[in-house]
């Protein structure tokens, strides 16, 4: 569409940038702790996260979808575990073993390159926890994917992820074109994911909504870039900066309007 230009290369080029202190101070004003997330995660929401997940120094946890491995680097340092971070983007990769290493983390710390929508290079039975964090969204075949989770889970295993983009309302084409304009996505309706997660042999433990949450996250990253409009600008040109506000305003509105909604989901392997 005209008016809906796609955003190219979103992701790979945020994270080739993702150092830039125009980026730091960003995620300080949008998420009000820069635990270094791309996402609409708040470092409290991560941190309930790691007490669901009952992560402690002997737990091994993987995180689908890591980004440039702030948020899992954050769980290190709190708990103790050891982590896994996987992530398709190279520049993710070589970013999070860099702060990794620059954080002294890298005996605890592992980064691996790999497309998570297909079954991932891991034993069976070899993590105590999972966590994905807004991935799950980018993945297809959303039955297989979960199957594969639990594969990975040990007996009493435990995991988490959040899914934002939940149909909960009345949506037209023009609006799914902008919300999708940085990527692929795959949409499902509420109740879905309990059922594929029941499916893939997994006990459900809680499901909370966040769309709120999603709303006041997603503004407050729109508001953010327009106060740094002129160094984001030179980084991401007019067009690609405009395409990401657009975005982020679309987000937004869809989510204070309850018609698409973020979700978290907490599962457990049966023992």
């Amino acid at each position: 569409m005209a008016d809906t230009p796609e955003v190219a290369d979103h992701y790979g080029a945020q994270y080739r940038d993702f150092a830039a202190e125009v980026y730091a101070d960003f995620r300080r004003a949008a998420f009000g702790q820069d635990v270094g997330q791309n996402s609409w995660l708040t470092a409290d929401q991560l941190e309930r996260f790691a007490a669901q997940l009952q992560l402690g120094s002997s737990s091994r946890l993987l995180d689908v979808g890591c980004g440039s491995g702030g948020p899992v680097l954050h769980l290190a340092r709190l708990t103790g575990c050891r982590v896994v971070g996987v992530e398709l983007d190279e520049s993710a990769v070589a970013s999070a073993r860099r702060t990794a290493s620059q954080a002294g983390l890298e005996d605890r710390a592992t980064f691996v390159q790999a497309d998570a929508g297909e079954t991932l290079p891991f034993e069976q039975g070899g993590f105590d926890a999972i966590i994905c964090i807004d991935a799950i969204n980018h993945l297809p075949d959303r039955e297989r994917v979960l199957a594969d989770w639990a594969r990975l889970l040990r007996p009493g295993g435990r995991l988490a992820f959040t899914d934002p983009v939940i149909i909960t309302g009345i949506l037209d084409s023009n609006e799914l074109a902008v919300r999708t304009s940085i990527g692929y996505f795959l949409f499902v309706p509420q109740g879905e994911n309990e059922r594929l997660l029941i499916a893939s042999g997994l006990n459900v433990l809680a499901v909370e909504d966040k769309t709120s949450d999603l709303a006041v996250v997603a503004r407050r990253r729109c508001d953010a870039r327009a106060d740094r409009a002129p160094a984001l600008r030179q980084i991401e040109g007019d067009q690609t900066f405009q395409g990401r506000q657009r975005f982020f305003d679309m987000v937004a509105t869809l989510a204070a309007e309850r018609r698409l909604g973020r979700f978290a989901y907490l599962a457990e392997r049966p023992v």
